[in-house]
C-alpha cells in the first residue's frame, strides 16, 4: 500500500487512526501467511508419511526379507549431510578380522543304514595287458557310495490268540472257561491303527506341515483307503490320550525362572469368533545342552487375544516373561522382558530402501553392537554372561537410550523413525532388565522360532474345522516341537508315548522328553 505525503492529513489523531488499521491489515495477511505456513507444512508432513509408507511397503514386497544388518565391526560408508557429529562418531567402529571361511566337504553316510554292495568288473577278455598281453592282477579297488530312496515298508499285523477249553469238563457236560491271552493295551481300542501308524499321520501333519486330505492321497497310491475323517478322529483320541502328559510338561514350564511367549492368529470354522489364537509359551534353548533350562514348547488354544488367556495359562507366574511389545501380558504377575529385535525391525522399517546412512543407522549400529556382544557369551554361565553384560553391554545400553532421548523431540512423531524411537522408549526399561540377569536373553527370538513351524504349517492346512480339533492340534505341535528342541526323532518319540500312554499312564517321568531313552 502506497501513499502520497501531500494526501496525509496533518491531523495526528487522523494519522494514529491510520496508523492503527494499516497494523490490523498487515496482522491480518501476517496471520494468513503464518496459516498457509502451517497448511504447507502439515502437507509436507503428511507427503513425507506417505513416501515413508510407500517405501516401506516396497521393501517389504521387492527388497531383501532379511533383517540382518551390518555387525558391530563393520563401518558405513558414507553418512548424510543431517548427522550431526555425535551421530558419525556413534557410526565408526572399527572393523573386526573376518573369518576363515570353510571348505565344505560332504559328509559320510550312516552307518546304520543298510548297504547292498554291487561289484562293477571288468570282462574276463579285458583282463589282460594291453603292452604284453599277460593276465591283470588285481591290486585294489576304488568304492563310492550312494543314497538310495525305497517307499515306505508298510505291513499288517496279525495278532493270534489261541483258545483254550478242558476237555474233561466238556465230556462230563459240565461248564466250562475258555481261557485265552488278553489283547495288549492300545492307543485306540478296536483300532487298525498302531502307535508307528499314528505317529507317521502326527509327524506328517504337525511337523512337516502336511494335510490331512494329502496324507489320503498318498495312502491311496499304495492301495490303502484311509479317509481324511478317519485320520482326523485318530488325531483327536491320540491329542486326549497324551494330555496328561502336556499337562505334566506345563507343570515343569510354570516352575522354571524365564519364559518366552507369543501368539499368533488362526481360522477355526465352527467356533464362536472367525480368528482365534494360537498361543506359546517356551522355555530353554532349541537345542539341549545349551542351558541348564529344561527345553518345552507349550501351545495354548484361545479364542481370543485377551490378556486373561496368558493369566490362565501361568497362573500367577512370578518370574520373568520375555515378550515382545503387546500389552496383554501386563496384567500377568511375571516380570516382563521387552524383545530387542522388535525395536530393531521398527528401525528397518524406518529406513526402508535407503542405501545411505541416516538416523536410523545410528540406532542400528549401536544394537548391531549388542547383538555382536551375545554372539561371544553362547556356552558361558549366567554368572559369566552377568559379567560380560555389565562390562561390555551396559555402555552401549546407555548410549542407545541417550541417543534415543535426544532425538524423541526432534524427529515427528508420525514418521515411522519418530515411531521407532516412541517404540523402542515405551519398551526400554523393560528391554535392559536383560542385563541384570544371565538367564535372559537380549531378545524374544527363541519364542519366534518355536512358532514358526505351526505358522508355516498353517499355509499349508489353513484352519481348523472345530474347537476340538484346534485343542488337539495344540498338544500334538507342544509334543513334536518340544521333541524336536531336545533333539529326539520326533516319529520314534510320538510312537513310544502313545504306546506307553496306553499301557501305563500313571508312569510319565519315563517319557519325558530328557529322561527319553531311545530304542
Amino acid at each position: 500500500m502506497k501513499f502520497d505525503a501531500h494526501s496525509l492529513p496533518n491531523d495526528p489523531d487522523q494519522l494514529k487512526q491510520m496508523l492503527l488499521e494499516l497494523q490490523d491489515v498487515v496482522a491480518k495477511k501476517d496471520n494468513e501467511l503464518a496459516e498457509k505456513d502451517d497448511v504447507i507444512a502439515e502437507q509436507s508432513a503428511q507427503i513425507h508419511e506417505l513416501l515413508a509408507r510407500y517405501n516401506a511397503k516396497l521393501a517389504k514386497e521387492y527388497g531383501k526379507k532379511s533383517e540382518k544388518m551390518p555387525g558391530a565391526g563393520e563401518v558405513f560408508n558414507e553418512a548424510e549431510a543431517e548427522l550431526d557429529a555425535q551421530d558419525k562418531a556413534l557410526l565408526k567402529t572399527e572393523k573386526l578380522p573376518e573369518k576363515a571361511k570353510r571348505t565344505p566337504k560332504r559328509r559320510p553316510l550312516p552307518e546304520s543304514l543298510p548297504r547292498v554292495e554291487v561289484t562293477i568288473d571288468l570282462d574276463e577278455k579285458e583282463k589282460v595287458c594291453d603292452c604284453c598281453k599277460g593276465p591283470l592282477h588285481q591290486m585294489g579297488e576304488s568304492s563310492s557310495e550312494a543314497l538310495e530312496f525305497v517307499l515306505a515298508h508298510i505291513k499288517v499285523i496279525r495278532t493270534v490268540r489261541p483258545k483254550y477249553a478242558c476237555r474233561v469238563c466238556d465230556k462230563q457236560g459240565i461248564q466250562s472257561t475258555i481261557k485265552t491271552a488278553p489283547l495288549p493295551a492300545t492307543p485306540i481300542p478296536k483300532s487298525m491303527a498302531t502307535p508307528g501308524l499314528l505317529s507317521q499321520i502326527i509327524t506328517c501333519k504337525y511337523q512337516f506341515g502336511l494335510p490331512l486330505y494329502r496324507q489320503e492321497t498318498l495312502f491311496a497310491d499304495i492301495e490303502i483307503e484311509l479317509s481324511r475323517q478317519t485320520m482326523s478322529s485318530w488325531m483327536l483320541r491320540c491329542a486326549q490320550l497324551l494330555k496328561p502328559l502336556y499337562q505334566r510338561l506345563q507343570q515343569t514350564l510354570l516352575s522354571q525362572p524365564v519364559i518366552h511367549a507369543d501368539e499368533t492368529p488362526m481360522k477355526v470354522i465352527n467356533a464362536e469368533k472367525a480368528t482365534n489364537y494360537m498361543w506359546l509359551y517356551c522355555t530353554g534353548e532349541d537345542k539341549p545342552g545349551i542351558t541348564d533350562l529344561p527345553n518345552i514348547v507349550l501351545f495354548d488354544y484361545q479364542n481370543s487375544r485377551a490378556g486373561q488367556c496368558a493369566v490362565d495359562f501361568l497362573q500367577g507366574l512370578a518370574g520373568y516373561l520375555q515378550v515382545d511389545g503387546y500389552q496383554a501380558y501386563a496384567q500377568t504377575d511375571a516380570t516382563l522382558v521387552a524383545c530387542l529385535a522388535h525395536m530393531r525391525r521398527k528401525f528397518i522399517e524406518a529406513k526402508g530402501n535407503n542405501k545411505k546412512a541416516g538416523k536410523a543407522d545410528v540406532a542400528l549400529s549401536l544394537i548391531g553392537k549388542l547383538y555382536g556382544i551375545e554372539q561371544g557369551l553362547p556356552g558361558k554361565t549366567a554368572e559369566e554372561k552377568y559379567q560380560g553384560r555389565q562390562q561390555l553391554a551396559k555402555p552401549i545400553v546407555d548410549k542407545l537410550h541417550q541417543w534415543l532421548l535426544d532425538h524423541k523431540d526432534k524427529i515427528p512423531p508420525k514418521t515411522a523413525l519418530g515411531k521407532a524411537i516412541l517404540y523402542s522408549l515405551n519398551q526400554f526399561e523393560k528391554f535392559q532388565r536383560y542385563l541384570d540377569d544371565g538367564r535372559l536373553n537380549i531378545d524374544n527370538n527363541r519364542a519366534e522360532r518355536a512358532i514358526k513351524p505351526f505358522v508355516i504349517g498353517r499355509k499349508a492346512w489353513l484352519f481348523s474345522n472345530t474347537k476340538s480339533g484346534a485343542e488337539a492340534s495344540a498338544i500334538l505341535y507342544s509334543l513334536v516341537e518340544t521333541a524336536k528342541a531336545n533333539d529326539l526323532v520326533v516319529h520314534e518319540y510320538i510312537s513310544t508315548c502313545l504306546q506307553h500312554m496306553a499301557q501305563s499312564p500313571d508312569n510319565l517321568d519315563a517319557i519325558l522328553p530328557w529322561n527319553f531313552q531311545r530304542s
